[in-house]
């Protein structure tokens, strides 16, 4: 099984990229963020016709997450914990694997900048309940796969220059620790489980030259319950999607499961 996280910058701006990608990848599981549009307007037709179950949880102009299956899919979407929390942030499906499920969310955590605001107390919050969730998730004891898009740089091997971080939402020391504390429950972070070298991202700001200069950061993750992690066979980044005309900012990180 083929699971695989995008977040999209916008899927109606992207939707020839994300056809190709489809097509060409063939992923039975695409977890995608940043829709930035609400359900009725995401490219529905266009997604089934290219084979794809779609389950939405937009939203207008920002946020908006998605999973796109080529299998059957039961889905609830919003992070429990929070009844007044509006944004689009989160979805979660189970998708028949034989006698077995796979649960996979597609999670867009917020951005937190800028720092002492309201925003970023959201962000902390947010991944408080993200905490909660999973550790409710876990003792269901069935291959987990929580894929998106964390707003979180884990480690400084994780971005070029990590002095231009150190005072962003993505990269301070509260962050981490909440990273941490999420990853200490019991998940594997997919990529770091095959690989850990330096000058791995998934991320290149448009401006500056930052794709050119290969400057970018790793903030597109899959992280694996044992049950997943078990059956981890290889992971890569599609880093050819950055390159391509009028790209997402972001690109596609998979997996593999045996």
């Amino acid at each position: 099984m083929i699971i695989s996280t995008w977040n999209v910058n916008s899927v109606r701006q992207r939707l020839e990229h994300l056809l190709s990608y489809l097509k060409e990848v063939e992923p039975d599981v695409l977890c995608l963020q940043e829709l930035k549009c609400m359900d009725d307007a995401f490219p529905r037709l266009e997604v089934e016709s290219a084979g794809y179950n779609v389950a939405v949880h937009g939203q207008k102009t920002f946020n908006g997450v998605a999973i796109l299956s080529k299998r059957p899919i039961e889905v609830r979407t919003g992070l429990p914990g929070d009844e007044n929390d509006a944004h689009a942030r989160y979805i979660e499906a189970t998708v028949p694997d034989g006698n077995r499920v796979v649960r996979v969310a597609s999670i867009y955590l917020p951005n937190g900048n800028p720092v002492g605001t309201e925003k970023y107390t959201y962000k902390l919050a947010w991944m408080d309940r993200l905490i909660a969730h999973t550790r409710d998730l876990l003792r269901l004891e069935e291959p987990l796969v929580l894929a998106g898009d964390y707003n979180v740089i884990p480690t400084p091997r994780d971005c070029h220059d990590p002095a231009v971080w150190a005072n962003d939402a993505l990269f301070l020391p509260q962050t981490r620790e909440k990273f941490r504390t999420l990853l200490n429950l019991g998940l594997t972070d997919a990529l770091r489980a095959v690989r850990d070298d330096a000058g791995l991202y998934t991320f290149w700001d448009y401006q500056a030259g930052a794709w050119q200069r290969n400057n970018g950061i790793r903030i597109d993750h899959l992280l694996l319950s044992p049950q997943a992690a078990d059956r981890l066979k290889s992971v890569d980044i599609d880093k050819d999607m950055r390159a391509r005309e009028k790209p997402s900012d972001h690109v596609p990180i998979r997996i593999e499961l045996a």
